[in-house]
């Protein structure tokens, strides 16, 4: 399942077949050759029924061996125990893609029809998306094949989502937002192919800017990984992932039939892959709209205007939430924003322009912030007075936005009644993404920093080597470990891994005598430390088994035999191996190393604070 798809024929097929397809309009059959024909598809399309007849205007054929053409795409809407059949018959006419809408199968225990469909279908030449989705949606073909909502607005966001019932509500939102969609498309159960596949397609799509995911549980995360890895720079994926919960988890299992893995796992993979997770819908619709049309932020200077005090102190908290960097270079903003000031307003970052500012005096701190090469963001806030005018704001945030969109990100937030809401209106019909919170304004601003922060981190760290580290020397004291039926190394055993792996640890030697322990620390040099090596005993501290900063002979004898009489005592039946005589170092961070195996993910490292902090 690693190897690459060439997706060209699922999102640009010259021919689709709708195999159950329906007269009922209130079949899913219906809706989905309704929504092809209403797209305004340029292939050809072949309703198939065994009822014959017509559907639409069209004429239907009984069984899909009966089309006398080569089917790129045959999208299944029959019941569970039919898909077989069908899937058969595509195989004879060379169908290349198939979209299996019908439920019923892993996702309610049938695992095994599932694995037998798609493992007829690879063997004949096709691939499988589903089963238990929605359809799809490529505005590079003006084809929607899914049974949600018929208006769907192009543009330059590719959606990838596990639930079909979330994607249907997805393009009913992006409607009603006049958010452009590039494509969508629900995987469900992900039989065959993944997110990884279409993110190969969408990372080389010319239409799509940013790729938002809702995902339930991940297969192949390592592919995964690897994809997320290769987006290029001027593209973002965005991400929702649930299951976060243990209840959110089982639901996931009974929806989709997903393993939703460590939900702290997860979070570390996107940040290391650069990835935006999104809290809600909400917030990565808002996140997906700012990132597929503002530029990248060239710099850490954001500056907000408002013409309210209230709301300017309110994006400053919301601007240190998300990590927004605020200008603090008060000489310049007094250069820039002096003229357009009142004696009592404020050129201190947020730029207060007070309520006596009308749009004429908005559009000119606008233009005055915009043309300054020093300010690299804005945060554009209003809130209604006396002096406001709808019309006149409309004309100075449409120009703004239309004239600088492309220098440097400018995000717009405006709070107040039934005029302000109308001007809100008119900038979505415009084509301006516009936020009524100044926290959802900064969020989304914040995104496009984090993403830029990822990318000049990973420009920092690509000359660094490779570690070549021997994993047989590892291996064997894992295996002498395991024979002796032990589950954890012994202290020295791990800073012997440590080393084989190139990570330097004090010098350390394990003493079996008293006299060892003597000879040891005097090679080593004081101050040094006296551990207990027993796999018996875990807690050494707690059983008198440490002993810290010895400066000398005597103080080492002392701490050897106390040591040894203490764990003897109190773990009578504990095998004592030796103690450990160690370098003592100054005191630094302390850090925990772990490992797990995670079931979507594989191998990971878990590293963090250590110490109380575990």
């Amino acid at each position: 399942m690693g190897e690459r798809v060439d997706l060209k024929p699922l999102f640009e097929p010259r021919s689709v077949a709708v195999i159950g397809a329906s007269s009922n309009p209130m079949k899913i059959g219906y809706k989905v050759l309704s929504n092809i024909l209403l797209g305004k598809y340029q292939g050809k399309v072949y309703p198939v029924n065994l009822k014959g007849g017509r559907i639409l205007g069209l004429d239907v054929f009984k069984r899909v061996t009966d089309i006398d053409d080569t089917i790129d795409l045959g999208i299944i809407i029959v019941p569970a125990p039919s898909v077989f059949d069908v899937v058969q018959d595509c195989a004879k006419v060379g169908t290349k893609f198939l979209i299996i809408i019908s439920s019923g199968f892993s996702e309610v225990g049938n695992r095994e029809e599932e694995e037998r469909i798609v493992g007829f279908a690879k063997e004949h030449g096709m691939r499988v998306l589903g089963p238990n989705v929605f359809g799809i949606y490529s505005a590079n073909a003006s084809l929607n094949a899914a049974f949600g909502p018929s208006k769907i607005l192009p543009g330059k966001i590719a959606i990838i989502t596990q639930s079909g019932a979330l994607g249907g509500g997805m393009i009913g939102k992006s409607a009603v937002n006049r958010i452009g969609l590039s494509a969508i498309v629900s995987v469900g159960n992900k039989a065959d192919l993944q997110e990884t596949d279409l993110i190969h397609y969408f990372k080389n799509d010319k239409r799509t800017k940013v790729i938002l995911m809702y995902i339930e549980g991940i297969k192949e995360g390592h592919r995964l990984i690897k994809a997320l890895k290769e987006v290029p720079e001027d593209k973002h994926v965005v991400v929702i992932k649930s299951g976060r919960s243990r209840r959110g988890a089982l639901a996931a299992a009974s929806h989709t039939g997903s393993l939703a893995g460590s939900d702290a796992v997860f979070s570390g993979i996107s940040e290391q892959c650069g990835i935006l997770r999104a809290e809600s819908i909400e917030e990565a619709f808002n996140w997906a709209e700012t990132l597929s049309e503002m530029p990248n932020v060239k710099g850490d200077n954001t500056v907000i205007i408002t013409n309210g005090g209230g709301l300017g102190v309110m994006c400053a908290d919301a601007c240190e939430k998300y990590n927004v960097p605020l200008m603090d270079d008060s000489t310049t903003l007094h250069r820039v924003f002096k003229d357009v000031m009142p004696d009592f307003g404020s050129t201190r970052n947020p730029i207060d322009l007070t309520g006596e500012a009308d749009a004429k005096v908005y559009r000119v701190a606008l233009k005055k912030a915009l043309d300054n090469e020093s300010i690299n963001a804005v945060l554009a806030l209003y809130c209604e007075t006396a002096l406001f005018d709808a019309r006149s704001m409309t004309d100075t945030l449409v120009d703004s936005y239309r004239r600088y969109k492309n220098n440097k990100p400018l995000l717009f937030s405006l709070f107040g009644g039934e005029g302000v809401e109308k001007v809100m209106q008119d900038l979505r019909k415009k084509g301006v993404q516009v936020f009524d919170d100044v926290y959802d304004a900064s969020s989304s601003l914040g995104a496009i920093y984090r993403r830029r922060n990822y990318l000049l981190e990973q420009r920092e760290t690509r000359g660094y080597e490779r570690i070549h580290i021997n994993l047989e020397k590892i291996r064997e004291i894992i295996e002498k470990a395991s024979r002796e039926d032990r589950t954890m190394l012994l202290p020295n055993e791990a800073k012997k891994v440590m080393e084989i792996a190139g990570i330097q640890v004090p010098k350390w030697r394990v003493a079996k005598s008293m006299e060892e322990a003597v000879r040891f620390a005097e090679e080593i040099g004081y101050p040094v430390v006296l551990k207990i090596v027993s796999e018996d005993i875990v807690h050494k501290t707690d059983a008198g088994g440490v002993a810290l900063d010895l400066e000398n002979k005597m103080e080492v004898i002392d701490a050897y035999q106390a040591i040894v009489k203490n764990c003897r005592t109190r773990f009578p039946k504990a095998r004592i191996r030796g103690v450990e005589v160690c370098e003592m170092v100054p005191r630094g961070v302390e850090t925990i190393v772990g490992g797990t195996h995670d079931p979507s993910f594989g191998p990971v490292v878990m590293f963090g604070l250590g110490g109380i902090y575990v």
